[in-house]
Order: C-alpha cells, then structure tokens, then sequence
C-alpha cells in the first residue's frame, strides 16, 4: 500500500539522512514505493498506484525543492499546484515518465487527476526545516488566473491611454492564459534559433512557510507533513488516514496542529524533530 503518509513515514525513519546529504536528490527515496524518479522535469518522485484503492489512491507526485536559506526556491516551468493532471504532463507514452511508471505497473491514466506535493528543505546555518507540503499551500488562485492576471497587467502597462474595446483586452487575456501554450516550442521562418518561453514562480511572503515571522509554529531542524482540510470532517479523515499509517503509539512522539494561511485556509500540521 502507497499513499503520501507512507512516503512520510520513510521520510520520518530515515530522517538522520537529511543531515548528511547536501542536496535533497541524493536522498535515500524508497524506489519499491516510486513509480517514477526524475531530474530537471516535473515530477521529480511519483508514488505508485495502489490497485485497492478503498483508503489510499497512491499515485501521488512529489517535486523535490531545496533551498540554502528559509526561502522556498523558485519554481521553473511549473506553476506549483494543489492537483495535475496526467495528461497534461505527460507529452506521449514515450516519454521517460510514462515508460517508468509502465514499468513500475501503474495504469498511468486510470487515476488522471494527481494531487501534488512539494518536499520542501531550507537552511539557516546547522538549522534546517523539512515540509513534505500539499501543492494548494502555493496556489491561492488557479495557475490560469495567475496568468491571466499577470498579462492583464502588461497590457494595461502597454495599452495605457489607447481606446481598446473591452471585448479586445478580454479576448487577449483569454489567450494569453493557458501555460502550455507557453511551453511549446515557436519555429519562426527565417530565424536560426527556436523560442520558448518558460514561466518562473517565486513564493510571497504568505507562500513561504519556510519563513519564522510568517509561520512560526515550523520549528527549526523539524520534518513536517502539511495538508490541507476544509471542514471539520476532512480534518478527520487526514488524521484518521495518517494515524492508520504511522500507528496509535508514534502519534505520541508526533506534534500535530492546525495551521491557518491567510490567504487559503487551514492545514494539518504533522511535525517530528529531526
């Protein structure tokens, strides 16, 4: 059986590890419990499917970040989300993702939609904080409304003081929104070099749950799972999913708390120390 709390757990019984490896893709990962383990496109780690999918789906994606301070380092090319889908990151069935998921036995698109995690590591001198966080943390608004938003700008920037129908300015917001249309490759006659345009995404301040004035209850030298809830019973079902995982006697050792984000809600907190 796969699922993220499992992922955790392994994290949690090879936790010395993080202290000897100085980048977090040299981390010892469990590769019986990975479908997939890139470097340099997304996803870094996929965790398997599970064929009983009764309590845990599995198949969950995970993008490594790594950082030498408390700042979440950027995302490139991928604006980070709370779920992908499969279709959309995966090019053809021969791409290198989907022939190692094939491989390791999944049935890569009968679970389509993927929730997203981000395993995140900052340092500040000895001290260090490790989120295994969920994608939503990062996204307040739909990535397409981020885009979109942000041309908005450059063309109120651009078109300032122009009679520009609003219909125009709508229709152009509208295209200028959908990031793969980003990430194609352009083949301009006559040029002798191709364009592609790559999207780059730093977190706020309200993002960035590295950061000890905005989220103080993320300790130094803590390993944390953070995932999201919206009512009383979801909470419920996260702790009850996580207590199934890691067993009635480690919860002991284990601080769990409520984590608000001022701009996306609350989050289950599930902190050891390192």
């Amino acid at each position: 059986m796969n699922s993220i709390y499992h992922f955790w757990k392994h994290l949690v019984q090879n936790k010395d590890s993080f202290s000897r490896v100085s980048k977090l893709d040299q981390f010892n990962f469990d590769k019986a419990m990975l479908s997939c383990e890139n470097r340099g496109i997304f996803p870094d780690l996929a965790i398997k499917l599970n064929k009983d999918r009764s309590r845990f789906t599995g198949g969950e994606l995970i993008e490594v970040k790594d950082s030498k301070t408390y700042h979440v380092s950027s995302f490139n090319s991928t604006i980070p989300t709370g779920k992908k889908n499969m279709r959309k990151i995966i090019p053809s069935e021969n791409s290198k993702t989907f022939v190692q998921m094939k491989s390791a036995g999944d049935d890569v698109f009968s679970l389509e939609e993927r929730e997203v995690y981000y395993l995140v590591r900052g340092r500040k001198g000895k001290a260090q904080k490790i989120c295994l966080v969920h994608g939503s943390f990062f996204e307040t608004i739909s990535a397409k409304e981020l885009i979109r938003q942000s041309f908005k700008q450059v063309l109120d920037e651009n078109l300032a003081g122009k009679e520009i129908p609003d219909e125009i300015r709508s229709q152009l917001e509208e295209v200028l929104s959908d990031q793969e249309d980003f990430s194609r490759v352009r083949n301009v006659d006559k040029a002798s070099v191709k364009m592609r345009f790559r999207v780059m995404t730093e977190v706020k301040p309200e993002g960035n749950i590295l950061n000890p004035n905005q989220y103080p209850e993320i300790k130094d030298n803590t390993l944390n799972l953070v995932v999201p809830f919206h009512s009383e019973d979801e909470k419920a079902d996260v702790l009850q999913k996580f207590e199934f995982v890691v067993g009635e006697k480690a919860m002991k050792s284990i601080d769990t708390f409520s984590l608000k984000h001022p701009l996306n809600g609350w989050f289950v907190v599930f902190q050891i120390n390192l």
